[in-house]
Order: structure tokens, then C-alpha cells, then sequence
């Protein structure tokens, strides 16, 4: 069976499209996101698994929970997924457009994960330093894993930067065993 990423990209782009049209791709983010969430709940799965479940139940019901948070585009969505038996793809068609989106705006979401909180300063610097290296607007998301003793790993993209204690001693002990 294909990957779900390869099953959900031409519904993505569709999205895309459509949220291009509309000059609203703010909207179709969070009405994606909102209705893959609803998409991945246990409840909702025994429907969308559910062989007995008729299409036009699945719809209705998917809509109904959906509520307000669909326009009227959306809920069109929603009913081709269905139709094409895709409802369960949905959490990656939501990721894949936010991608589509992050190109179209220029923008990345970065992760930064230290030993200890980051001030306002060293996120400010961070910031800085990777719209310059990626040549997109920077969102920073910090974490703290107290079990890295020190340091930082970032991860904005593909761009992956461990600069932490652990990960320092890992490349040393690779260097020295080869």
C-alpha cells in the first residue's frame, strides 16, 4: 500500500489551491487541523474504520462534529474524502498544506530544545541567526529536556543543529573509534 504522505499530497495541493482562490490560507489551516483532530479521535475512528458505515452517515457526522469550524469549501472537502475512502489521511493532508503554506509565506517553525530555559535575548539571537541562515521569518518553539546537561538541538525544517553536551560527546566518541 502507498504512503499515507504520497495518498494525501495531490488532496494537500487541492487544498492549497482552493485556499490560494479564497486568499485565505490562515482559514483552511486551522479547518484542516481542527478536522484531522477530529479525524484521529477514538471515537471518531471506530466510524471512519467502521466497514458498515455508509458515506453519506460518515459525512454527516464528520460535518456535524466539524460544525462552524468548516466553510462551506471545507465541508465540500470533507465530503470527497469521504467519497474516496481518504477521511483517514487527513492528519497528514492537514501537514503537507501547512508545508505548502510555510513555502508560500516564506516562514518556518523552529524547535529549540536546551538544557534550560532560553531568555528572551539568546531566542532573539537564535531567531536572527536562522533567518539568516534559511532566509525565511523564524516562529520559535523552546522546550527544555533537563537530560541534555547542556546545550541546545534545533530543528527548523530539514535543518537539524545539535549543538548539546550529549551530542557533542557522541561525535567525539565516533571520532575516536574510527
Amino acid at each position: 500500500m502507498a504512503e499515507k504522505s504520497t495518498i494525501a499530497r495531490p488532496y494537500a495541493v487541492a487544498a492549497f489551491g482552493l485556499a490560494q482562490e479564497q486568499k485565505d490560507l490562515a482559514k483552511w489551516s486551522e479547518m484542516l487541523g481542527f478536522a484531522a483532530v477530529v479525524v484521529t479521535d477514538d471515537a471518531m475512528q471506530d466510524y471512519v474504520n467502521n466497514p458498515k458505515m455508509d458515506q453519506e452517515t460518515l459525512t454527516r457526522l464528520m460535518i456535524e462534529v466539524c460544525g462552524d469550524q468548516l466553510n462551506d469549501m471545507g465541508t465540500n472537502f470533507i465530503k470527497v474524502l469521504v467519497e474516496n475512502k481518504r477521511l483517514n489521511v487527513l492528519p497528514e493532508i492537514a501537514v503537507l498544506y501547512n508545508e505548502l503554506r510555510a513555502d508560500a509565506e516564506k516562514t518556518v517553525e523552529a524547535e529549540v530544545i536546551s538544557a534550560f530555559p532560553l531568555t528572551e535575548a539568546q531566542q532573539s539571537n537564535l531567531i536572527e541567526g536562522l533567518k539568516k541562515r534559511l532566509g525565511r521569518d523564524v516562529s520559535l518553539v523552546s522546550k527544555v529536556d533537563e537530560n541534555l546537561l547542556g546545550g541546545a538541538i534545533v530543528r527548523a525544517g530539514d535543518l537539524v543543529i545539535d549543538g548539546s553536551v550529549s551530542g557533542q560527546l557522541s561525535k567525539l566518541e565516533t571520532t575516536l573509534l574510527h
